[in-house]
């Protein structure tokens, strides 16, 4: 499962207003995000990485033991629309896994929410089991760890040598911290880990992609922390995108097009890692997340 677009620009609206439980956004706010999309060629490729990734998943599990669905929380195909179409395939056992490797009850929770609803309402029969996070899965890791040392050799010898590497992940209100919700602590588990590995001594996490609502979200901001990255005397910054795996338009826009001419506006070189999307190295740890504890109880 992943969040979902828009097929077009003329799904942008109601694909906003599905993401606003059903309130249509003002006219100011739909016309940011159709600017938004249009920056980045006027479509996300969410759907089409993720179909490629359940149909490699779907490959190495091998044997015909696993059929591969997808299912989008806020777009086509949605999920209780999969949920019905699993059942009448004959699906009789499943399991239940986001494109998204950290925990929250806002992220994960709800996408579970909404396949537990589906079963109910379909009484498909379907035994779903859920796989709630695989933030440390080292196959994860690992492919986190070679896009990072890839992306080092576009800076230069002097550069690196004072490079600050920015692991990054979308921001969620902050009263998630009042439910002890294990977000946060992931989040860094997963940069410690990377940075430990591959011994890098500056680094620093920053969250992007804050949600346009009254309420405080969790930070620092990305675009915060390259000011004071600049501040500091830092004049080039990677960012190793680690909440999410798929290119999107929370990484094309969000890094691509506002982060990255923020920083050359301060005279920082930025670059990011490439990300995964159906990296054979990804599609090893959805393997090895699936074949997981619960094959063996």
């Amino acid at each position: 499962m992943a969040y979902g677009a828009p097929d077009s620009m003329e799904d942008v609206e109601p694909f906003y207003t599905d993401i606003r439980g059903g309130h249509p956004p003002s006219t100011e706010l739909l016309q940011e995000l159709v600017e938004r999309y249009e920056s980045i060629g006027g479509k996300s490729p969410l759907l089409d990485i993720t179909t490629r990734q359940a149909a490699a998943l779907e490959t190495q599990l091998g044997n015909g033991e696993f059929t591969a669905y997808v299912g989008m929380r806020h777009w086509k195909p949605w999920i209780p629309d999969v949920v019905r179409k699993m059942a009448a395939d004959g699906i009789e056992e499943a399991v239940a896994l986001v494109m998204a490797p950290h925990y929250s009850r806002m992220s994960i929770g709800k996408y579970m929410d909404i396949v537990d609803r589906s079963l109910a309402e379909h009484d498909s029969g379907i035994t779903m089991h859920k796989i709630k996070a695989w933030h440390l899965e080292p196959a994860f890791i690992h492919a986190l760890e070679h896009r990072v040392h890839s992306a080092m050799k576009r800076f230069s010898v002097d550069e690196q040598t004072s490079l600050r590497v920015l692991f990054t992940a979308h921001s969620l209100p902050e009263r998630i911290r009042e439910w002890n919700d294990p977000y946060p602590d992931q989040l860094l588990e997963t940069s410690r880990k990377i940075a430990d590995d591959l011994q890098i001594k500056d680094w620093q996490f920053a969250y992007q992609s804050s949600g346009r609502t009254p309420e405080p979200w969790l930070g620092p901001d990305i675009l915060d922390v390259i000011d004071r990255s600049a501040e500091d005397g830092i004049d080039a910054i990677l960012v190793c995108v680690v909440g999410f795996v798929s290119d999107h338009l929370e990484v094309l826009y969000d890094i691509d097009v506002e982060a990255r001419p923020a920083a050359e506006a301060k005279g920082v070189h930025l670059e990011r890692i490439d990300m995964l999307n159906d990296d054979p190295g990804l599609i090893e740890a959805l393997v090895n997340v699936v074949n997981g504890p619960w094959k063996r109880q």
